[in-house]
């Protein structure tokens, strides 16, 4: 361990790297250990934090975190040293764990902390922890490349294979992402194989990909739906009973209950993609609903 810190991780620069993972891991458990507890009414814990009769999101403090510690980063970056950018990047990661902890609020646009969608927060923070440990590992998107290499000669010609693999690697991805494979796209732009299988594989079949190409064959938004279900199920299973152990006690028959549910919710057929002069329909639309304010949700600071 202590070889692969010296060797790996601050030989190579990483250190503010591992901070922010630490401080983004400590931060998480702790909020999440503050809502249980208010959640369960511990009298001994302070509970939810309220300014007259606002109700102050802990998403509030992670922003205000955010946002200092980035700055800080910006303006010392030239002179600051290990000690403090480390400091900084562990700050930053708190805050992010915050933020992150409530990014369905951020994203429904309500108060959905210990509702189904409220899962979404839990995805976020897993899509964050992995894409930082790839990064910490020495993992990164132009991994074919050595980025040393490209310092030391940034000769044209290696100035091009770089751009047509970048290119490349964000077009294989969005394709991916497109057709709703989110991890997939993800660890692809790590390992490039991955994109390419999920290039050429059939789409999820309520993805947008779906939608705009298999509209009109019945055969193929079939497959999709059936390989769904097939391959999904388990998948979904697990990722509930982490969800559950993350937010509360699992429930195994929750689990499978949960899981169905949202096979049936999801696992259909995308809607048709709308004709172009339907389009300034949508334009007129009323915008989504306010964030509702909830006064006793539990959900910490």
């Amino acid at each position: 361990m202590r070889r692969w810190l010296n060797e790996d991780v601050i030989a190579q620069g990483r250190l503010p790297l591992l901070c922010f993972l630490l401080g983004f891991i400590v931060g998480f458990l702790l909020i999440r250990l503050s809502v249980r507890l208010i959640r369960k009414q511990v009298r001994w814990w302070p509970g939810n934090l309220r300014s007259g009769g606002v109700h102050i999101h802990h998403m509030v403090f992670g922003v205000i975190l955010v946002l200092s510690s980035g700055l800080g980063m910006v303006a010392l970056y030239q002179n600051a040293s290990v000690t403090t950018a480390s400091v900084l990047a562990a700050a930053f990661g708190v805050g992010a764990a915050l933020t992150l902890d409530e990014f369905a609020l951020i994203f429904y646009l309500r108060d959905v902390y210990w509702e189904e969608q409220g899962r979404t927060s839990v995805d976020a923070v897993f899509v964050a922890l992995a894409v930082t440990g790839l990064l910490l590992l020495g993992f990164h998107p132009l991994w074919l490349l050595d980025i040393n290499d490209f310092r030391s000669d940034p000769s044209l010609e290696v100035r091009i294979l770089v751009v047509v693999f970048a290119v490349v690697n964000l077009a294989l991805a969005a394709i991916v992402i497109a057709k709703g494979k989110i991890w997939t796209g993800l660890f692809g732009m790590f390992f490039l194989p991955l994109l390419v299988v999920g290039a050429f594989r059939l789409s999820r079949p309520g993805a947008p990909w779906a939608r705009w190409r298999y509209a009109d064959r019945r055969r193929l938004m079939y497959r999709a739906i059936v390989r769904e279900r097939r391959y999904r199920r388990p998948v979904i299973r697990a990722k509930i009973f982490v969800q559950d152990l993350v937010a509360g006690k699992p429930d195994v028959e929750h689990v499978r209950t949960a899981a169905e549910a949202e096979l049936t919710r999801t696992v259909v057929p995308a809607p048709p993609a709308p004709h172009r002069h339907h389009l300034s329909l949508f334009a007129s639309e009323p915008g989504p609903e306010p964030v509702s304010q909830t006064p006793d949700r539990g959900d910490g600071l």
